[in-house]
């Protein structure tokens, strides 16, 4: 048995020795001698003083891949506990006739032999590869040292570490075994170094990109691999198969461990160290899983600000992406919503706008928004199912997703960002949920007038200035909006600049009432509100504070030719009169209808959905989208025109 270890050990030794000598002069006589001596198994020595050195550039190794990809990276995090890394390749261990070897005894030997071959894959990679390339690059000036270094990373601080320290304290603990038969101390005290790991795994990737550019960039680059890759020393493999060894060596030591304390006797004085040593290797390899994520990350998150146009305000590697995809974007002023695109990062959501013609950058950052102060929220609105609302400090957006769960998913994903932030800062309190969240959302906006984007009222939800209630035209009295509240005002109601604190205290137009409020200015007496007129009651665009609301089409000569729309309302808090107003944000209704003793009849059979409201000569006539809407309007009217209000009993409920 001594014999076959001492063989095999000359076999590694051999290994080793053929790649130090084949740089020297008069290294063929040597390494012919040892070829004679060690008869090296599957590997063929050749007598040429540089055997890698035998091919040419112009040789290709077959269809062995340059490159490995991130899908096999993924696949090294998923076979921590695989037997797959145990090779039908690796050296077995027979006990000699005669004579039982411990099971743990030949586990700790397989150990001690797998090192041996690994540091001889590690003096392959820093001593042939990674010097013979150095070597090139200062004589040749061809391509850069750095790259070299780079693709290489801590190769010589790790080939240093098993070649010095690992494999030297294996090999006396198994020759004294006798003695000390236990492997788990020698292994707790070196585990903790095995962490560099981590560096070498976070490079991998970039490295195994350098190599194949640089191979197709620079001839001298490719020829010293070809020549070394093509030699038998190499075994015929990739310089990017022997740069994988590193990556999957720490799961190899877990999986012998693993098995080392299944063998062990229950009262094994080595058990208990072996078991912590094994936890120290499990440590070790989660600290490369760790890398591997983090490089992944790292990797998807480039490419995100390459799309981006690397910005320098956005590139950050402490930045983590939770969602990208497109959205439309609502307009408050045009009737169809705009492609847009999202990027939800852990810290801020990115509005973009995709580019036309994509050379370099895909996409146009139009607005960064916070996640710190963000608020998300479902919009109620038939126009745009499936809408939301992003309300930040440096911007109030309204968006539609393509379905209800597309939709739920982002607002999942904000809110879950948001959280975040909260919770990690704790500065910002949940948004209280309750039957008086409506009151206290009014009293937050207030108090937070200038401090965050508004909600921009849409255009065509108005038709009169929100403010001094006088109609709008396209000539004389066109839409603004105050930046601080986000309501449509007229030129005269909006003629003051304020700063707002979310747009860097920069001055700019606001209304009347929020200059009052945000600057403390006392406004001139002809600018001060007049009282309200009986026709002045602002409109209720939901159906919380209403008990019907909905748009009707005006139908008679009463109303004009064209038989226009309008929203048409029965307040809460006046349920005995309709009013109608042009838009369903209007401050002012254009008509209004005391109901109590009118006659309600319903819909003909011309056209069901129609239905008339009629008293002492007085005719109006309506007109519903359907006629289920129909029939919920005729039972408001008729409770109206009897007198019902909503504090007394009543046989059903009319909200939608």
């Amino acid at each position: 048995m001594e014999q076959e270890s001492k063989e095999k050990l000359a076999s590694v030794s051999s290994l080793v020795t053929v790649f130090e000598n084949s740089r020297t002069p008069g290294a063929a006589i040597r390494v012919s001698k040892l070829e004679a001596e060690c008869h090296l198994p599957g590997y063929s020595l050749t007598p040429s003083a540089e055997p890698w050195k035998e091919s040419h550039v112009g040789e290709s190794l077959g269809s062995e891949p340059r490159t490995v990809s991130r899908r096999y990276l993924n696949s090294l995090k998923n076979k921590l506990s695989s037997g797959a890394w145990r090779k039908s390749c690796q050296p077995e261990i027979h006990p000699g006739p005669g004579t039982q070897m411990p099971e743990e005894k030949r586990i700790v030997q397989e150990l001690l032999e797998t090192e041996k071959a690994y540091v001889a894959h590690l003096h392959l990679l820093d001593q042939v590869f990674f010097q013979e390339l150095l070597r090139e690059a200062r004589s040749s000036k061809a391509f850069p040292e750095d790259v070299v270094r780079l693709i290489f990373s801590n190769i010589s601080s790790i080939y240093q570490f098993h070649a010095q320290f690992f494999l030297p304290e294996l090999q006396r603990r198994l020759d004294d075994w006798t003695a000390t038969p236990r492997i788990g101390d020698v292994i707790q005290k070196l585990a903790p170094f095995l962490k560099m790991y981590s560096e070498y795994v976070k490079n991998f990737e970039r490295a195994a990109e350098l190599l194949a550019t640089w191979t197709d960039k620079s001839a001298p680059f490719q020829e010293v691999i070809t020549r070394i890759q093509s030699s038998e020393a190499s075994g015929s493999l990739t310089l990017q198969h022997h740069m994988l060894e590193p990556v999957q060596r720490i799961p190899r030591y877990e999986l012998l461990l693993k098995e080392y304390i299944q063998k062990l006797p229950a009262q094994a004085p080595d058990r208990a160290d072996a078991q912590k040593a094994l936890d120290m290797i499990f440590s070790a390899a989660q600290h490369s899983n760790s890398a591997i994520t983090e490089m992944e990350r790292l990797q998807d998150l480039w490419e995100v600000y390459q799309r981006l146009g690397l910005e320098d305000d956005i590139v950050d590697p402490s930045n983590t992406l939770l969602r990208e995809g497109p959205v439309l974007k609502i307009s408050f002023r045009r009737s169809d919503p705009m492609e847009r695109y999202l990027f939800l990062f852990n810290n801020m959501l990115l509005y973009c706008v995709p580019k036309v013609i994509q050379v370099g950058a895909h996409f146009q950052v139009r607005t960064r928004i916070d996640v710190a102060g963000m608020k998300v929220r479902e919009l109620t609105d038939a126009e745009f199912p499936h809408s939301f609302l992003v309300s930040g400090k440096q911007r109030t957006l309204e968006l539609q997703a393509r379905s209800q769960e597309e939709m739920i998913s982002w607002m999942q994903a904000c809110q879950a960002a948001i959280d975040q932030i909260e919770k990690r800062n704790e500065t910002f309190k949940a948004a209280v949920q309750g039957l008086e969240g409506d009151t206290q959302e009014q009293e937050l906006q207030s108090e937070e007038l200038g401090l965050r984007a508004p909600q921009w009222v849409r255009d065509k939800m108005v038709t009169m200035c929100m403010r001094c209630k006088e109609p709008f035209n396209a000539l004389t009295r066109r839409r603004h909006h105050c930046r601080a509240c986000g309501y449509v005002v007229c030129a005269k109601c909006s003629d003051y600049r304020a700063e707002l604190k979310y747009n860097d205290n920069r001055p700019n137009r606001v209304c009347f009432h929020c200059y009052t409020f945000l600057t403390g200015s006392v406004l001139p007496e002809d600018k001060e509100d007049r009282r309200r007129g009986i026709l002045e009651k602002g409109s209720v665009a939901g159906s919380e504070q209403s008990l019907m609301c909905s748009f009707l089409q005006l139908v008679g000569d009463k109303w004009g030719k064209s038989g226009p729309r309008g929203w048409c309302v029965i307040p809460l808090d006046d349920p005995l009169v309709l009013y109608i107003y042009a838009a369903p944000q209007d401050m002012r209704a254009h008509t209004s209808i005391p109901l109590l003793g009118y006659q309600v009849t319903a819909g003909t059979q011309a056209d069901p959905r129609l239905f008339q409201l009629q008293q002492s000569g007085q005719l109006y006539t309506f007109k519903a989208e359907t006629e289920e809407l129909r029939d919920r309007w005729v039972k408001a009217m008729e409770r109206a025109a009897r007198g019902w209000s909503p504090g007394r009993p009543d046989d059903g409920d009319l909200s939608d």
